[in-house]
């Protein structure tokens, strides 16, 4: 299907990118555009206007932050995934990050690209949930830190909005006594995650606190499994069964949303039985 008409302007700065957004209700931004082209083939989205920001060397850095990291929202996914500063202070945001699609896509998608596009099957999403992270969004009144945990609000759809952009992302340091995992199921290598998740926990007395679980494609948005926190923080034989208690999972050709809760018990298990193999 080809495209409708729109217009293309490459943004040069960050001011210029905000300033092109403001011109037009329904302008959007191409970064790596793997998330954005699908839907102007299909015509799902009908912009009269494109914005290139694909050429902002300024938002594409991953920064010491003091007792978190910065990681600029044009990053690419290869970038944050072999990070020698995520490696060492947050690798299961490089590990995460190492695991979406493939090469190619590695080397075109963007984080922001990928958080701004709010897809609930997307990786970065729940690790970032998990991680209790925060978002920067610009606009022409400024810029907002918005938590992750209040970012994303349905499918396809964030607290970001329309004519404002994503600039950073952040991410609190691990320790030593941090344990975490990232497990996903998917049909094959290249497909979104059936069902995802991420753990992170802090080591304490023999078992762990401060548990957090976050769930791929178990809802209109990233989930927490707070039942499975409960039971893994407790130090229950099975926190994977307690895993989709609270979610609404989809039904669609990747599975059935009974069969996605079943996924979910299991690979909260797999990925608690990963994390703590780091301890």
């Amino acid at each position: 299907m080809i495209p409708a008409p729109f217009d293309y302007e490459v943004a040069e700065s960050l001011g210029h990118a905000l300033s092109l957004l403001g011109e037009r209700e329904d302008a959007k931004l191409l970064a790596g555009g793997h998330s954005l082209l699908p839907l102007l083939r299909l015509r799902v989205t009908r912009p009269s206007l494109l914005i290139d920001i694909g050429r902002l060397e300024e938002l594409s850095y991953v920064r010491d932050a003091g007792d978190s990291i910065a990681i600029g929202a044009l990053t690419r996914h290869h970038n944050v995934a072999t990070s020698p500063l995520l490696q060492e202070h947050n690798p299961l945001v490089s590990y995460a990050a190492g695991l979406i699609g493939d090469p190619q896509v590695r080397h075109r998608g963007t984080i922001g690209g990928s958080l701004a596009h709010g897809d609930p099957a997307s990786d970065l999403p729940a690790v970032l949930l998990a991680l209790e992270g925060g978002v920067d969004v610009a606009g022409a009144a400024g810029v907002r830190e918005v938590a992750a945990a209040d970012f994303f609000r349905g499918v396809f759809d964030t607290a970001a909005e329309p004519q404002e952009m994503v600039t950073e992302v952040r991410v609190p340091k691990l320790t030593s006594e941090h344990v975490w995992s990232y497990v996903k199921f998917r049909r094959r290598a290249q497909d979104w995650a059936t069902v995802g998740v991420a753990a992170v926990a802090r080591r304490s007395n023999g078992g762990v606190a401060d548990p957090a679980i976050a769930l791929v494609s178990m809802g209109a948005t990233p989930l927490r499994a707070p039942a499975a926190e409960a039971a893994w923080a407790a130090g229950h034989t099975d926190p994977g069964a307690t895993a989709d208690e609270g979610t609404e999972p989809p039904s669609d050709t990747n599975g059935s949303a009974e069969y996605r809760r079943h996924l979910a018990r299991v690979l909260v298990r797999r990925a608690l039985e990963k994390a703590e193999s780091r301890g």
